[in-house]
Formats: C-alpha cells, structure tokens, sequence
C-alpha cells in the first residue's frame, strides 16, 4: 500500500505547462502597462519609453529562457547552466499566477506543488551536483515519528531508540552508515535555523508537497532536492518515506570519492 502511494508521481507538465501560461498573461500585463505608461514617460525623457521597452524585453527573454531550460530537462535534453540561477527566482514570482490560473481549470495547488518538486528536482540531478556526506544535510518533518512515541528527536534524534516503529530509526542508520547529518525539523522555522547554523552544501529534505515547496525555495541558491512523504493516515500523522525512494536520490548526489575534507 505504501509502495503504491509512493509511486503516484506528480506530472511534471502540469507545472510547466502552467508556468508558460503565466509568462504569457504577465508578458501580457507588463506590454500593456507600458503602452498605458508610454505617454508619461515620454514627457519625462524622449527615449525614456524605448529604454523601457528594451529593459521589459531583455527580462521576458531571460524568463521564457529558464522556463524553457526547465522544458529541456524534462526532455532530457543538454540545459542551459546559465539560466538555473534564474529558475527559482522566476518560480517565486510566478507560481501564484500558476495557482489561479490552475484554479479555473480545476487543477489543484497540492497537485502543482507535487509538479514543481518533480521538475526542481530534474533541475537539481541535472546539474551534476555531488557534495561530501559530511556537508550533506537531511531534514525530516516530525510528523514521522509515530505519534504514541514518547521520545522526543526534534533537535536531537539521537534520543530515537531505533525500535522500527517508524522511518526515524532508519534514517538514523543511514546516517550512521553514509556520514550525513540528520536532523528532524518542527517547521520551516526551524529547518531554516539548522540550515544557517549547519551551513552544508546540500539538502536532501523530506516532507508533504507544501512544506518541499516552501523550503526548496527558502534555502536557494543552496542546491535543494525534495523527497515526499506518505500520509496513509493524512496529513501531519503518523506519516512514512519510501526508504528506497531516499537511498536512490542519496546514491546520486553523495561523492563517495570525497572523504569531506
């Protein structure tokens, strides 16, 4: 039943679709804006208007070039390093016009949020990144200890007892086992904490659609990679992680030739 829950991938086309969209219409917006605007900045300065213009076109092309850079990657096609700097940056700025654009067409913001982690993630193995283990850092929602569990892991799960009760006692044996940093996180507030103070160059994290998004784009620039949990009994309860699902992604960015020094 987990296995099956785990293996409902999100649509990356969903997300990008979507985004495309929103270039448009905001494309649209910022065109007519400065024909409304033209008049006033003319009498400011001759050229003022042109100037203008050029600025809108230059930033429209780079957008539509990061939204495409993403397009390539879900083809498996050669990206463009250049424009992976302005990706989360335009997703910032354009998801909320995604989200009502989605909403007349029925489409869900949990489900827009599953695509765009499938597409970051595209984003983040495509850009080859490999760190040390030891600057590695794993976060986990709380949700998955079990809530019967009278143990507290949150700031510290090395008071997990390791009983196989939940995924904690797994994710700490991997730890032990690979060399990362593990830490369980209460909320974006402290996951954001453990990140200044860890300082590591990547994160792999791990938690519900909303909560993925959220954080993916707080930590940028540094490089994020995003692993849903399972809800068989909903949100914020008694959750799960495909274990498999994490030693995959952590096989794929762990430098195991490095010793992290």
């Amino acid at each position: 039943m987990l296995k099956a829950l785990a293996l409902a991938r999100p649509k990356k086309r969903l997300f990008l679709g979507l985004l495309l969209a929103s270039e448009f219409f905001v494309a649209l917006a910022l065109y007519g804006l400065w024909l409304i605007c033209c008049p006033g900045l003319e009498n400011i300065f001759e050229y003022l208007p042109a100037i203008v213009g050029i600025f809108l076109i230059v930033v429209s092309t780079i957008s539509f070039g990061a939204v495409c850079n993403m397009v390539l990657a879900v083809k498996g096609l050669p990206t463009l390093k250049l424009f992976h700097r302005y990706s989360f940056a335009l997703i910032k700025l354009l998801f909320p016009v995604a989200v009502r654009i989605g909403k007349v067409f029925g489409i869900k913001r949990r489900q827009l949020e599953g695509s765009f982690i499938a597409v970051s993630n595209l984003i983040f193995m495509k850009s080859g990144i490999k760190v040390p283990a030891k600057r590695l850092l794993v976060l986990s929602p709380h949700c998955l200890q079990l809530t019967s569990c009278p143990h507290k892991i949150t700031r510290d799960p090395n008071n997990c007892k390791r009983c196989g009760g939940c995924n904690v006692g797994d994710l700490m044996k991997l730890a032990d086992e690979l060399g990362f940093t593990f830490f369980v996180a209460t909320g974006g507030t402290l996951a954001r904490q453990v990140v200044m103070k860890i300082r590591p160059q990547a994160v792999l994290a791990i938690a519900c659609e909303r909560d993925l998004m959220s954080g993916i784009q707080d930590v940028y620039p540094l490089p994020a990679v995003g692993v849903l949990n399972i809800r068989p009994n909903g949100p914020c309860n008694n959750t799960r992680v495909d274990m498999d699902e994490v030693r995959r992604v952590l096989d794929q960015i762990i430098d195991k030739r490095s010793d992290g020094r």
